[in-house]
């Protein structure tokens, strides 16, 4: 089935303690569409300023990568991040953000994607995703992402925009502070309540080096990350999460809840070799034969 994403391209500088980089691509797009391009087509829609380097084209360089919908403004600079990590690296620390262009108005999805069936909407204002997913004709599943920033300051457009799509991808701190709960699991059920009623109501719950906690419909399950020995640069993880997730799902013509299992461990092999690497360079090294045998390894771990 068509896949689409819609969101960020930027330009980050980011410090771990395993080093330092300047410049160098980023963006939920951008992570998104290289881990789902690895099990099917992506249609990406983003936008960037005319200050983007042509070097960083490369990056959508891939057969399964359609790129129809990626927009340079001419008069517009490219969205910027910056961010550290503490030695844990669970959390990242922004010491500066200019939105530039993503401060402007959203990209338009070209004619050719309105028939995509499953929509991927990273996280942005809610009423913006509304907006994006509205110029779908009639997407069979809808998925979004979202951020403490409109958890805490758009509930009210956020809470509406939830009744209108059949997922939602979010780390475990901002779960707690969408329900006001403690627990996870209880989480997990308040949030799949507030999905449309009507779609499989997915939830993933993401716990950084503890893997997610995710459901299907009414199902809950617990996921563990995939055990990484060279944990270099974790932005960038989620997105690619999402997009093996979703980009595995995409192949099939119809899923369920076994799909689903599946589709949750393919997004936690592509994030594990996001990690792996500064910017895109952990996704650079994965492969077809990399890929399975680390499904592989991973299905032999969680075997009992």
């Amino acid at each position: 089935m068509s896949l689409l994403i819609t969101g960020s391209i930027g330009i980050d500088n980011v410090t771990t303690p395993f080093g330092q980089v300047t410049d160098v691509i980023g963006g939920s797009a951008v992570y998104f569409s290289r881990a789902a391009a690895h099990f099917s087509k992506v249609r990406l829609v983003g936008v960037v300023g005319d200050d983007f380097p042509q070097k960083f084209e490369r990056v959508f360089k891939h057969k399964n990568i359609d790129i129809a919908g990626l927009e340079r403004r001419v008069g517009s600079k490219t969205f910027r991040w910056s961010g550290s990590y503490d030695p844990t690296m669970n959390e990242a620390t922004t010491t500066s953000v200019d939105l530039n262009v993503l401060a402007e108005s959203a990209p338009t999805i070209p004619n050719q994607y309105a028939d995509s069936r499953i929509v991927f909407l990273a996280a942005t204002h809610p009423t913006l995703q509304m907006e994006l997913v509205a110029q779908v004709k009639k997407p069979l599943l809808v998925v979004a992402d979202t951020r403490d920033l409109w958890i805490r300051n758009y509930q009210n457009e956020l809470l509406a925009s939830l009744k209108k799509i059949d997922g939602l991808v979010l780390n475990d701190l901002e779960a707690r502070l969408l329900v006001n709960t403690v627990n996870l699991v209880d989480c997990l059920n308040k949030i799949r309540r507030l999905l449309r009623p009507s779609g499989p109501r997915m939830v993933v719950l993401k716990k950084g080096e503890h893997g997610c906690l995710a459901a299907y419909g009414s199902q809950f399950f617990p996921m563990p990350a995939f055990p990484s020995a060279k944990v270099v640069d974790p932005t960038g993880a989620g997105d690619s999460f999402a997009g093996g997730l979703l980009g595995y799902l995409a192949r099939k013509p119809r899923f369920g809840e076994a799909d689903f299992k599946r589709a949750v461990m393919a997004g936690t092999i592509m994030a594990s070799f996001t990690i792996e690497g500064f910017s895109t360079a952990g996704l650079d090294r994965a492969s077809a034969t990399k890929i399975t045998s680390r499904t592989r390894v991973f299905e032999r771990m969680l075997r009992i």
